[in-house]
C-alpha cells in the first residue's frame, strides 16, 4: 500500500478489514482514528515474536516520540489507552515491579474461590430470563453476557452497587473508538472521579476485596503502588476483566448458535465447553486490536520491511486468529476440533493477561448453565442483522436477541 490503510473506527467488519490487510503482508502501515499512524501486525507468528522481543516497549514516555511531543491529549480516545501508568504501559523493570505487586490479587486460590459465586449469579440471571414470556425474544447480551461479568468484577473489587452504572458507562466509553473529543475528555475525567471515590471508600472501609488488597500490597522493600499506579491499575483490571468476558460469552453463544453441528459435538460429549471457549478466543477474540507498542530500536522484519525506532505497533489479534499461515486454509471456519490450536487472544510473553484464568472460569460456568436452562436457544434474527460494538478494539455484538424454551 502506498498510503497507510485507514482503520474503520466503528469496527463494522473487523475480519474483512483483517483479510484486506493480510493481502499486503504480515505488517503494514495504518492510520488509526484521529490520525495516529502505526504498523499493524496480522501474522500470528510475527505478533508472537514481537510480543516477546525486548526491542518492543509499551511505555510511551520512554519510547514514543509522538507522545513525548504532546501530540496525544485527553481529548483523544487513545489517551485512556496509553496515557495511564500501570503494568499495561510499563516496560522492563517497571513492568516486573508492577506485575509482582498485582499478582497477589490474582492467585489461583482467589480465582477458583469465585466459582460458587459465579454459579449463583449465573443461575439468578437465567431465572430472570426464564420469567420473561417464552414467545418474546430477549437480548442475551443485556440480560446475561453483560451483567454476569459486571456483577463478578464489581464484587471482586468491592464496587458498591450505586457505582455500577457509572463504572459500566466509563468502560463502554473507553472501548468506543468513535467518541468525540469532548466525550473522550469527559471519560478521562470520569475515570479519576469514579475510581478516586472507590479508593477513598476502601481506605476508610477496607474489606476482603481486590481494591483493598491493592491498596495495602507492598513489595519486598516496602514500596507499594503510587496513587496514580493504583488508580490506573484498577482501571486496567476492571475494564479488561469486564469487557473481555462480556464479549467472550456473547461471541461463544453466537458461534455455537450459528454452527449447530459444533454445539451438537458438545452435547454428545465429543468435545467440551473448554474447546468452545478456546476456539471462540481464536475465531472471534474479545479484543481485535490492542493499542499500542513502540519500537525501542529499528526492527527488521522477515519480509524486508523495517519498523523504525519510535514507531507505534498495533497487534491485530483478530487477524492473527484467522491467519491461514498458522491455522490453515480453513482458518475462517469455527471448528472446536481443529488440529492446529493455540491463539493470542490473551497476549503473549511478559504482558500475558493476568486475568485470563478468571475470564475462562466465568465462561466455563456461564455457557453450560445457559444451554442447560434453555436447550432450545436460538437466534431471534438472522446473523447478518447482528450489529458489532462500535469499536475497532473491542470485538463483540451490541445485542444478541434470542428465543428460548426453558427446560
Amino acid at each position: 500500500m502506498d498510503q497507510p490503510f485507514v482503520i474503520d473506527p466503528t469496527g463494522s467488519d473487523i475480519q474483512a478489514e483483517a483479510a484486506h490487510l493480510r493481502k499486503h503482508g504480515s505488517a503494514s502501515r495504518v492510520t488509526l482514528p484521529g490520525g495516529t499512524e502505526a504498523w499493524t501486525i496480522t501474522s500470528h507468528h510475527l505478533i508472537k515474536e514481537l510480543l516477546k522481543d525486548d526491542r518492543v516497549s509499551k511505555d510511551p514516555r520512554q519510547h514514543y516520540p509522538t507522545w513525548q511531543r504532546g501530540e496525544i491529549t485527553p481529548a483523544s480516545w487513545l489517551y485512556t489507552w496509553i496515557g495511564v501508568e500501570n503494568m499495561f504501559t510499563a516496560y522492563g523493570p517497571d513492568h516486573r515491579r508492577l506485575r509482582k505487586l498485582i499478582a497477589p490479587a490474582f492467585t489461583v486460590r482467589r480465582t477458583e474461590a469465585l466459582a460458587p459465586r459465579i454459579e449463583k449469579i449465573s443461575n439468578q440471571l437465567l431465572d430472570t430470563m426464564a420469567a420473561h414470556p417464552g414467545n418474546q425474544p430477549v437480548d442475551l447480551r443485556a440480560m446475561y453476557a453483560h451483567p454476569l461479568p459486571m456483577q463478578v468484577i464489581c464484587e471482586l473489587f468491592g464496587i458498591p452497587e450505586e457505582m455500577h452504572p457509572r463504572t459500566a458507562t466509563l468502560i463502554e466509553r473507553i472501548f468506543d473508538t468513535t467518541v468525540t473529543p469532548e466525550q473522550a475528555a469527559a471519560t478521562w475525567q470520569g475515570i479519576h472521579t469514579v475510581l478516586g471515590e472507590l479508593i477513598t471508600l476502601k481506605r476508610k472501609h477496607p474489606a476482603d476485596d481486590m481494591t483493598s488488597v491493592l491498596i495495602t500490597t507492598r513489595d519486598d522493600d516496602g514500596t507499594r503502588l503510587s496513587e496514580q499506579e493504583l488508580l490506573y491499575t484498577l482501571l486496567l483490571i476492571i475494564a479488561a476483566g469486564f469487557e473481555t468476558t462480556v464479549n467472550l460469552i456473547g461471541n461463544a453463544v453466537h458461534a455455537v448458535l450459528t454452527h449447530p453441528d459444533q454445539l451438537q459435538l458438545v452435547r454428545t460429549d465429543k468435545a467440551s465447553w473448554d474447546d468452545v471457549i478456546e476456539e471462540t478466543l481464536r475465531w472471534a477474540p474479545s479484543i481485535a486490536n490492542l493499542p499500542l507498542r513502540y519500537a525501542v530500536d529499528d526492527i527488521a522484519l522477515p519480509n524486508g520491511q523495517t519498523i523504525s525506532k519510535g514507531e507505534a505497533i498495533l497487534p491485530a489479534y483478530a487477524a492473527a486468529g484467522r491467519d491461514p499461515e498458522h491455522h490453515g486454509a480453513d482458518a475462517d471456519d469455527f471448528d472446536i476440533t481443529r488440529a492446529v490450536q493455540g491463539h493470542l487472544a490473551f497476549g503473549h510473553g511478559v504482558h500475558l493477561c493476568i486475568g485470563a484464568p478468571l475470564a475462562r472460569l466465568e465462561a466455563r460456568i456461564a455457557l453450560p448453565a445457559l444451554f442447560k436452562q434453555f436447550p432450545e436457544l436460538t437466534l431471534a434474527v438472522t446473523s447478518d442483522r447482528l450489529q458489532p460494538i462500535e469499536s475497532f478494539i473491542a470485538n463483540g455484538l451490541r445485542a444478541i436477541p434470542v428465543t428460548r424454551t426453558p427446560r
